[in-house]
């Protein structure tokens, strides 16, 4: 494709996604501007990605942080970027100063690391807790039980605030059996939410992607992560 192939092919998939998007706000009784949408540019090239701007979207998603730090050495500082995937303790110096949100701390040790980090810059990173309730061994997150247990920990951060969780559901064919994944989130988010009290407001969920985004935006999704509906045989 030419770039303004790219660009009218990104304009009209934009188009559609927000078709959608707006029409489960509708169902759930939401305000679209309640839910952001973070474009996962993690199959296209810092050129294809460099476009999103221009129409509007300024939240890329990457899932692996080189991959960030090179497309955000690229494109320009207006950007927000969410790391959504895997984040290791010794990419965490190149990373932080890039980030916006970090969606997936999956360990206590991380958190901890992350939390030392702040302490050396004096500075301070939002992140969001990765819960693994679909229970699949090749993703990482806690277990829904261990989350209620890091109420003290996060109490006790002076450089990580905690706004919220994700979670990632299984691929299903009908998205409505998503619906229970999304579901769970939400509740230990409010369970976790009593146990922290108003000093510590987790207003996010990260949760839904192209084919359940959905179903997760009824269930209280803040973030969805959507990928292939938007870029899809984009080079």
């Amino acid at each position: 494709m030419t770039e303004t192939q790219v660009r009218e092919t990104l304009a009209q998939r934009l188009a559609a996604v927000e078709a959608r998007l707006n029409a489960a706000c509708r169902r759930a009784g939401r305000q679209r501007a309640d839910v952001t949408l973070v474009a996962v540019t993690k199959t296209v090239s810092p050129a294809v990605a460099a476009l999103l701007p221009e129409l509007g979207v300024i939240n890329l998603g990457e899932s692996r942080p080189q991959e960030l730090w090179h497309k955000a050495a690229e494109l320009p500082p207006s950007i927000r970027w969410h790391l959504i995937g895997h984040l290791q303790r010794n990419k965490i110096e190149r990373t932080w100063p890039l980030v916006h949100l970090i969606h997936s701390v999956d360990s206590v040790r991380l958190l901890e690391a992350l939390e030392q980090e702040g302490a050396k810059r004096n500075q301070r990173i939002s992140v969001l807790l990765e819960a693994n309730l679909s229970h699949e061994p090749n993703k990482h997150g806690f277990e829904e039980r261990a989350i209620p247990e890091l109420a003290d920990r996060i109490s006790a951060l002076k450089h990580v605030e905690v706004t919220g969780l994700m979670t990632m559901a299984a691929l299903e064919h009908d998205p409505e059996r998503c619906r229970p994944t999304f579901t769970a989130l939400r509740s230990l988010r409010d369970q976790l939410q009593k146990q922290l009290g108003p000093a510590h407001p987790l207003n996010h969920l990260s949760m839904g992607m192209t084919n359940d985004f959905e179903v997760a935006i009824e269930e209280g999704a803040t973030l969805v992560r959507i990928g292939t509906a938007l870029f899809e045989g984009v080079a």
